[in-house]
């Protein structure tokens, strides 16, 4: 079996005003009709351009090789482009989306989801949580400011099911507008200490003490500001603290030290070779490997066995279509370290949701796992029509 072409979509959406959440995604196609989808998770940030530069670049490298060779192809693509080794996200995206589309060729010749291949699913099941309430519960992107806004949309995620949530309660000012690096950087006023507080506070009360709630930074804070938040968050009993300062092996720990709380992080770390560095500190305690810019299925169920032998606990960073939705499901019902999945409020809008043929949601929330063979899911004929293609062949 031989890869004989590559489509390349640069998806259109009109989830926020602008265009500027637009998923870019691949499919693999073979000279036995068997077709595979990938994903790289770029579809926020000021990257897009170059994720769908970057497999055109990659794609020309592949044709004619084996898809069923995915680790051949990884190390190729890691070693022979120079750029490659030490990358970032833009290199191991490009990776990543080509890497989910194999492991769904593979899949699909083999009749087989792709937990299998990995091993078995574990468990029938996966704990969802409802994440980035900052910008409401539901399909329309609506920033919260209030107190009682937090609370509201909390209380939402938790009346359909779910035992978990995730806030950035420092994204929005009370009035309008959002804060900036000169609000967050550096010691706090106590005015920002206080507004924060207020919506902890409020969502907590709401939620009760039976759900579990994640404070999410997005590393707008740095190590300063994020100790003195996690130093006031310990006594509404945090599940874990995300992305608290820039991801460095030496800031993470120090926050981790100077607060108690555990660090979650990795949407910004790539590979097993950044990643053993955080491990070997004690620096991290939940990472997030995202499969759409961290390497893909390959890399990713890598980085998972290794921070098992280090007791660090999985939660996949799921922020992308839902191709990489489907990609991190079937590795997160595989591995023995899992601890919850991402259900991004992104995930509610219909247009996302269209991209794909088949839309799976959290019951309860908890996912199933979709049991078709390759990653369960694949491109819709929308996601054709509205998208810039190119066909690398």
């Amino acid at each position: 079996m031989k890869i004989v072409k590559i489509d390349i979509l640069h998806l259109k959406t009109n989830l926020k005003k602008g265009g500027h959440w637009r998923p870019i995604v691949c499919r693999i196609y073979t000279d036995e009709g068997i077709y595979g989808d990938g994903e790289a998770a770029l579809a926020y940030g000021e990257a897009q351009f170059a994720a769908f530069g970057i497999l055109k670049n990659f794609a020309k490298l592949i044709i004619g090789m084996n898809p069923l060779d995915h680790e051949i192809i990884w190390d190729k693509l890691y070693r022979s482009t120079f750029w490659g080794q030490n990358g970032g996200p833009v290199i191991f995206a490009g990776i990543s989306a080509i890497d989910i589309a194999l492991w769904d060729i593979k899949g699909k010749y083999y009749h087989a989801p792709v937990y299998q291949l990995l091993g078995g699913k574990r468990r029938k099941t996966l704990r969802a949580y409802a994440s980035q309430l900052q910008f409401g519960w539901g399909p329309d992107i609506i920033p919260q400011r209030t107190p009682e806004d937090y609370a509201r949309e909390a209380l939402k995620a938790v009346q359909e099911g779910y035992d978990a949530i995730k806030i950035d309660f420092f994204t929005f000012r009370p009035d309008e507008g959002n804060y900036t690096a000169e609000d967050r950087i550096g010691l706090l006023a106590p005015k920002y200490m206080r507004m924060f507080e207020k919506r902890v506070q409020a969502v907590r009360t709401a939620i009760g003490e039976d759900v579990d709630l994640i404070v999410e930074n997005h590393s707008y804070t740095d190590a300063q500001s994020a100790s003195q938040l996690g130093k006031m968050l310990k006594k509404y009993d945090i599940f874990y603290f995300e992305e608290p300062t820039t991801p460095t092996p030496q800031l993470c720990k120090f926050v981790h030290e100077e607060t108690g709380l555990p660090i979650a992080n990795g949407e910004r770390i790539y590979t097993r070779w950044q990643y053993i560095e955080y491990f070997k500190q004690n620096a991290i305690q939940i990472i997030q490997p995202d499969i759409g810019t961290c390497g893909g299925i390959t890399e990713v169920k890598k980085i998972c066995d290794m921070a098992y032998t280090f007791d660090v606990g999985v939660q996949i960073h799921a922020c992308g279509s839902p191709i990489s939705t489907a990609a991190a499901l079937q590795v997160e019902c595989a591995i023995p370290n899992f601890v919850i999945h991402e259900h991004h409020t992104y995930n509610l809008s219909p247009c996302n949701r269209e991209l794909c043929k088949y839309d799976y949601q959290p019951q309860n929330g908890a996912y199933s796992i979709p049991d078709l063979p390759g990653i369960g899911q694949e491109l819709s004929d929308s996601a054709f029509k509205n998208c810039d293609k190119v066909t690398v062949e």
